[in-house]
């Protein structure tokens, strides 16, 4: 599925809706890239615009409570959507609707319903609505599934997540704040490295005695994935000492040989064979961005793809789901309950005739991902 690309000269265009902390992470890379340029910041409370605004330095930047108006209003190219998830639908359907390509902070969306309503309206309009896992876009990440290549069939992954963060506010009252909201950059990672998608998962949540939060900050789970492998997921956030990589601790097993990555250096291989580097992806944030100028210059397809994106959401579902039932959880079952709850909620007519017309979800969204190099 092909999508619009922008062919106007100089730097893209771009304006940054959502004023918080990851708007200012998103504002700081567009001022330090060649190829972007930022016309505008867009929030609910026009003093947390401003306010970033008067931090980027950038002199008689616009703001505006409208994303669309303001887009409009600065002749933005795209828009970068990093307000918080329940708001990732509308504001992403309404730049959609009105002619803008989207790079969007994870998850796609609060939902995996919501997910698919957003995919089918990428694939509406023909906007390219772009995820961004940033957690995909390091280095030493890229040079783990190159080492890969010759090692033969891949069979086991697994990783470590220890980290102890005391952030206060709304994560320390979630009922499960590490599966949520920080779990699906391992299992993004997870996907990229076996280039698969999930088949089921059994996982068990739990809370040590010591913990600060009042969901369980713990959770062990077991994928399936297609192919095969078995992708394992061992974490806590509250665990003091001996701390991992935020991106974590890994081992790939495959036929003929293992690569450690402990999240932060090269990763090491045994046997320790010539591999070729690949492309320079760039790293974190600015990695997204990257990708995202070239395909809307190029045409060039992105990873984090919404039709690609969904199946990490998926897995967080799947695995809060496993955990609450106490037994396995297949993924087609997420997925089958979240299209029939699209079916039922979508409003615009010409997005549910989209949604309706895909022969399967899992096929609708295979048939569209390309998260390998």
């Amino acid at each position: 599925m092909s999508f619009s690309t922008i062919e106007s000269e100089g730097p893209l265009r771009l304006i940054v809706v959502g004023a918080g902390g990851m708007g200012g992470a998103w504002a700081r890379n567009i001022a330090a890239s060649p190829d972007a340029v930022l016309v505008g910041i867009a929030d609910l409370y026009p003093e947390s615009a401003a306010s970033l605004a008067a931090a980027t330095g950038i002199e008689g930047l616009a703001t505006g409570t409208d994303a669309i108006e303001l887009a409009k209003r600065t002749g933005a190219d795209a828009i970068v959507n990093a307000t918080i998830p329940e708001a990732h639908h509308p504001v992403t359907i309404a730049a959609l609707n009105a002619g803008f390509p989207v790079l969007g902070e994870k998850p796609v969306a609060s939902t995996v319903a919501e997910g698919l309503s957003l995919a089918a309206a990428a694939q509406l309009t023909g906007q390219l609505f772009m995820v961004s896992q940033n957690r995909r876009y390091h280095p030493a990440l890229h040079q783990a599934k190159q080492r890969l290549t010759g090692l033969g069939a891949v069979g086991i992954v697994s990783v470590d997540f220890f980290q102890s963060p005391h952030f206060g506010g709304f994560r320390d009252e979630m009922a499960s704040p590490l599966l949520l909201d920080m779990a699906i950059h391992q299992f993004d990672m997870a996907r990229y490295l076996l280039d698969a998608d999930p088949v089921s998962v059994s996982c068990e949540e739990y809370n040590p005695a010591w913990s600060w939060y009042r969901g369980d900050a713990a959770a062990n789970a077991v994928f399936a994935m297609e192919g095969g492998a078995r992708f394992t997921f061992n974490g806590s956030w509250c665990s003091p000492g001996h701390e991992t990589s935020w991106n974590g601790s890994w081992r790939v097993s495959a036929e003929r040989g293992s690569v450690l990555w402990n999240g932060e250096d090269d990763p090491v291989a045994a046997p320790d064979e010539p591999f070729e580097p690949g492309e320079d992806l760039g790293r974190d944030i600015g990695g997204s961005l990257r990708q995202f100028v070239a395909a809307l210059r190029h045409g060039l397809e992105p990873m984090g793809r919404v039709h690609a994106n969904i199946m990490s959401l998926a897995m967080v579902e799947a695995a809060t789901q496993s955990a609450a039932q106490g037994s396995r959880v297949a993924i087609d079952d997420v997925l089958d309950r979240s299209y029939a709850s699209a079916l039922a909620t979508e409003r615009d007519p010409e997005v549910l005739a989209v949604l309706k017309s895909w022969p399967s979800v899992r096929e609708a969204l295979s048939s569209k991902r390309s998260d390998s190099e």
